[in-house]
């Protein structure tokens, strides 16, 4: 616990003693303040470009993936399943209404008829299942192609995740943030270590990317996952983000759109609130 107070201190994420609780507004500004005095200077929607934003040589290189980027298959992928009827003869827009560059800037959000977090993928996924269809895997495949097109869509958007005066709610919230600052697995460390703490920092010949920022790009299309698959498909979703970033300090990860990831999603997409949204992004 002192660990954790001490990793939400660094980003002025609690209050002192002779506070009251932080609303999430005062967390934002807090958080979004202590990354903007760590990397001075730095405009604001530059933090969703991850580690391009902190080192020249790799934005080079990244601008120049930029110029023919390989997630633009995919997002063509999502267009034809967002244009393809059901074969009830509705569609997604049955669901998400006709323009599909006003969806991605709705989610996450908080339901308050099923007393939840609704995040894009778990309502694509409701929409396939209110018309009779076979839902997306969580991760990867169909699910990515098609929030990856949402997200293309919406770009110049900025991200506004509206947390409601409601105490389920907040206690999502409260329960995505602490999971986000609190250390797990064998290598005893939380999200906010690599991205709070250390970012700016290498490890393993990796930059790491600051917390503000990261989930302006998502869907990503990420070299590392294009080599394993068999077609190329390097595109996934956040909560498989989630999934990796778990394993890799060998934590058990949590289930895709669990209750976990989808209230850390609320969290981490609220400290992004005012970056614009550059989805799909491309990542080593």
């Amino acid at each position: 616990m002192k660990k954790l107070i001490t990793l939400l201190l660094s980003a002025g994420l609690v209050a002192t003693a002779a506070q009251t609780m932080a609303s999430p507004q005062d967390d934002l500004k807090k958080f979004q303040a202590y990354f903007e005095q760590k990397f001075p200077g730095m405009k604001l929607d530059e933090f969703g470009n991850g580690p391009y934003a902190l080192d020249e040589s790799k934005r080079l290189q990244w601008e120049a993936m930029e110029e023919f980027p390989p997630y633009e298959e995919f997002v063509d992928k999502g267009r034809e399943i967002w244009e393809t009827p059901f074969k009830n003869g509705n569609s997604f827009a049955t669901c998400f209404g006709d323009d599909p560059s006003k969806v991605r800037v709705r989610y996450p959000r908080w339901d308050a008829e099923k007393q939840r977090v609704e995040t894009l993928e778990l309502a694509i996924n409701e929409c396939l299942k209110a018309n009779g269809e076979k839902p997306f895997k969580w991760k990867k495949g169909p699910i990515a192609w098609l929030s990856g097109y949402l997200g293309y869509e919406a770009r110049g958007q900025k991200i506004n995740v509206v947390i409601p005066d409601d105490p389920k709610a907040l206690e999502a919230y409260e329960h995505g943030k602490h999971f986000y600052y609190t250390k797990r697995g064998q290598l005893n460390m939380a999200c906010a270590d690599c991205h709070v703490k250390y970012a700016g920092h290498f490890i393993r010949g990796q930059l790491l990317s600051t917390a503000l920022g990261q989930v302006t790009h998502f869907p990503v299309y990420r070299a590392k996952w294009a080599k394993k698959s068999k077609d190329g498909d390097g595109m996934g979703t956040l909560h498989r983000r989630y999934g990796g970033c778990n394993k890799q300090v060998r934590a058990r990860p949590f289930k895709a759109q669990s209750k976990t990831y989808r209230d850390l999603e609320y969290f981490h997409q609220f400290m992004s609130n005012g970056l614009t949204i550059n989805a799909p992004g491309y990542r080593e």
